[in-house]
């Protein structure tokens, strides 16, 4: 980080903190729509972290982990600068939707386009003024609709640097997962930049351990760069030796009806082993939801009523060796 003076939407960024008013697009009641950007900034030189939740508006739990990490003052670095978006998507997280009013999908709309649609818009803004000035992210999601994600840190495959920050991170899970054409972390990390993207709980809905594991994996972050020492904070922890995956795949409804599962998040699942039920809600028939492979469990469908082909449970396939 340069000790030359820094702005962002021409705000200068001096020692402290910062709050930065991104208004880009206003209501139909042209009421100004201003997204804060929190901003912690050491007077000792040192790298930058942007912290960003909400780019679907309906993923309200990494909302709650960057809340969190500012409201207990984990934000303020002794070294580099922390960026903090609580929601990057208000629109959506207004609606409680995920997506832009245009209908888009923000994490498919970078790197933007200054004449594009709302989200592109968004996305370009994002890339001119924010992504320059870091050199890590981590970047929280949820599992979408009712589907709750083991908390997992997801990583390009072909980063070292990434791999080494997601074990430090210290999910149960580690995701090598290649990145989706014009998102987020695929844009950002074309550039060179160092994205980690947490996935923990589902939409509309605050885990209490899902948060804690997205605060704790960004303290162990911080304190391995170097940016604050939070060795007491992280005293009790207590690291699982993670699962790598390297991939996986979805076990869907074969049947329309009422799902119930018989496994936990998580847990292990052996091929042909019962994990679950689809009845229909008359009392005709109840069939049996199998294991297809070996693998653990990463995420199940909380909807109790499930259409035919809907995504019941993703469960690895091929784990590191």
């Amino acid at each position: 980080m340069s000790k030359n003076e820094l702005f962002i939407f021409d705000t200068p960024i001096k020692y402290g903190k910062t709050v930065v008013n991104f208004e880009i697009a206003k209501l139909h009641t042209r009421t100004p729509l201003s997204i804060p950007i929190i901003i912690e900034r050491s007077r000792k030189e040192g790298p930058t972290i942007l912290l960003s939740s909400g780019i679907h508006g309906d993923e309200v739990n990494g909302v709650e982990i960057v809340r969190q990490m500012i409201t207990k003052g984990f934000n303020k670095p002794e070294c580099g600068m922390v960026i903090c978006i609580p929601i990057v998507n208000v629109f959506g997280f207004l609606n409680q939707e995920r997506k832009f009013p245009d209908g888009r999908d923000l994490n498919r709309s970078f790197p933007g386009s200054p004449k594009g649609s709302l989200a592109s818009r968004f996305a370009y803004f994002i890339m001119k003024e924010i992504v320059p000035h870091v050199d890590y992210v981590i970047d929280f999601h949820t599992g979408g609709a009712s589907r709750f994600n083991f908390a997992q840190i997801r990583y390009n495959p072909t980063d070292l640097e990434c791999e080494e920050l997601a074990k430090i991170f210290g999910t149960k899970f580690i995701m090598r997962a290649s990145t989706r054409d014009h998102s987020f972390r695929d844009v950002v990390s074309s550039l060179g930049k160092k994205v980690l993207m947490f996935e923990g709980g589902k939409s509309m809905h605050l885990d209490r351990i899902v948060t804690r594991a997205g605060i704790d994996g960004t303290l162990r972050v911080m304190h391995k760069l170097k940016m604050r020492d939070f060795s007491k904070e992280l005293a009790k922890d207590e690291l699982v030796e993670p699962i790598i995956v390297d991939s996986s795949s979805w076990i869907r409804a074969k049947y329309s009806g009422m799902f119930r599962s018989y496994k936990t998040n998580g847990s292990f699942a052996i091929k042909g082993e019962k994990i679950g039920t689809i009845t229909d809600p008359f009392g005709d028939f109840e069939k049996v939801v199998k294991a297809g492979w070996d693998g653990y469990i990463i995420c199940i469908n909380h909807n109790p009523i499930v259409n035919q082909g809907d995504a019941l449970m993703h469960i690895t396939q091929q784990l590191a060796t």
